[in-house]
């Protein structure tokens, strides 16, 4: 069953990094050069950014520490894998490590250069002052569905806290209270 658990949290992330790269890629064909692109009433903007810095902008001289911190938390990701037995941590870290890999990637291999590079946002949400991509909207809801899943009780490994108290002695049945010395028999000698 792992090994399907692994399977779907890799098939997610592909899904993820590849809806990102394509984006990316229409968002500097379309967007590059023009003013924002107004949708469905304003509820949804398209505006080309390119952000070296970290999530929100902040960092922005910091691009290569961001970088190699992705890094650790792909291979944390991948090395995690091994304990997955829950279908819906699977989904979670999934997007987790599909939205890292999408930035990382625009972090690696777009200019200026490896571990330099900028990463390419275009949507925007009314009332939301950053723009983002769609891996910056897959660590987003998997987020919200890691809060979700500890809210909930349920581990990584399928099981549930529940079920699994971290203090033993919390199930434990109490003891019924100690009666005390026995009444004499009835026809003995006391």
């Amino acid at each position: 069953m792992t090994a399907q658990r692994v399977a779907a949290m890799l098939g997610v992330s592909a899904v993820v990094v590849a809806a990102d790269a394509v984006s990316k890629a229409l968002a500097l064909r379309d967007l590059s050069g023009r003013p924002e692109i107004r949708l469905l009433d304003g509820l949804l903007t398209l505006n080309l950014t390119l952000n070296p810095g970290a999530a929100f902008g902040v960092g922005t001289s910091y691009t290569a520490v961001i970088a190699l911190i992705a890094c650790v938390v792909v291979v944390y990701l991948v090395r995690m894998a091994g304990r997955l037995r829950s279908l819906a941590w699977s989904i979670a870290l999934g997007l987790l490590l599909g939205g890292a890999a999408g930035n990382l990637g625009d972090r690696l291999f777009r200019a200026p250069g490896p571990l330099r590079g900028s990463v390419v946002d275009w949507l925007n949400l009314p009332h939301f002052p950053w723009t983002f991509n769609l891996a910056d909207a897959a660590i987003t809801c998997a987020a919200v569905l890691i809060v979700i899943l500890t809210l909930c009780g349920i581990r990584i490994d399928g099981t549930s806290s529940a079920s699994h108290p971290r203090d033993p002695a919390a199930n434990a049945s109490p003891r019924p209270p100690d009666p005390g010395p026995a009444p004499p028999h009835p026809g003995t000698a006391g």
